[in-house]
């Protein structure tokens, strides 16, 4: 039996695939490739690397994982989830060798650094590195939250921890497909914000904590400070915040782009969707839902 199983997310991936993949070799562990019916080579290059390759219509990603997690027979003790346009670094490799099958019994989760580059630049400020997710998890232990954006991993029993070493998310397409990608995510966002703040839905998912780990914080400075503040003014605040305050100016011109695009205009055309629905709607719970369900297709 491999002590690990990895999960990866795939559609139209041809440009980040073989990358991913190849990171993964020396592991020798069983990679499952969740589908989105892809036109392009990805299935031609994950049978390359002997992926086992399921296909199942995507909905998001938390639905996406969830339905991998229930509908795989894994034979190892440990799962790992990547994106296609995430790949391992060397020393998390050894790390992963040398520590996994160490692991005391009372962790059942464990939390990997996260490091982003954009336009072949690594973003190192602004708040941005380290990112701590919990990307690997005993087989049994967990599932993913029920969200549209933002889904972390969550454990159903068991404690967990950090391993020191990086992964790498660094994704070959162009800024064309980041913008577009993007703006389907603020449409999600969007909804996410209304589903909280009028209570139209509940989900599963990972309490906020002030003295939590990194991303119970990051949830509760969402919750309770972000999002009480007014509309579009937030965002010119987050940027701020970002690039003066956590120091974004030290990422260069291509952090400049970064951080005003993805800390600035990205959340600015987040509050414009919010805007958009609230008035289409006039703040009535019912015309939200109908809404969101007509002109976005999306069920809560």
């Amino acid at each position: 039996m491999n002590n690990l199983s990895v999960i990866i997310l795939t559609y139209n991936e041809e440009l980040n695939l073989d990358r991913c993949l190849n990171s993964l070799i020396p592991l020798n562990a069983d990679i499952y490739i969740i589908d989105s019916f892809s036109n392009d080579k990805t299935l031609e290059i994950a049978k390359k690397y002997n992926c086992n390759i399921l296909q199942n219509k995507f909905i998001n990603h938390s639905n996406q994982i969830n339905w991998a997690i229930n509908n795989i027979n894994f034979n190892s003790e440990w799962i790992l989830r990547l994106d296609s346009d995430e790949y391992i670094t060397v020393e998390l490799l050894d790390e992963l060798k040398n520590r996994l099958s160490l692991v005391p019994e009372k962790f059942s989760g464990i939390f990997l650094k996260r490091r982003v580059y954009f336009l072949e630049k690594w973003i190192r400020f602004g708040g941005y590195y380290p990112t701590r997710l919990l990307r690997i998890w005993r087989n049994g232990h967990a599932l993913c939250e029920e969200r549209m954006m933002d889904e972390h991993i969550k454990l159903i029993r068991g404690d967990s921890f950090q391993f020191n070493n990086d992964f790498i998310d660094y994704n070959l397409k162009n800024l064309h497909w980041w913008i577009n990608k993007h703006n389907n995510y603020a449409t999600k966002e969007a909804i996410e914000y209304i589903k909280y703040k009028y209570d139209l839905s509940m989900d599963n998912e990972i309490k906020s904590k002030f003295f939590g780990t990194q991303e119970k914080r990051k949830r509760w400075f969402k919750k309770n400070i972000y999002n009480s503040m007014p509309l579009f003014f937030r965002s010119f605040i987050y940027f701020f915040y970002r690039y003066f305050i956590r120091f974004g100016f030290l990422d260069g011109i291509r952090g400049l782009i970064f951080h005003f695009l993805q800390g600035f205009w990205y959340r600015f055309l987040v509050d414009v969707k919010i805007y958009e629905i609230l008035k289409k709607s006039k703040k009535n719970k019912v015309l939200m839902i109908e809404i969101i369900k007509s002109q976005y297709n999306i069920k809560l």
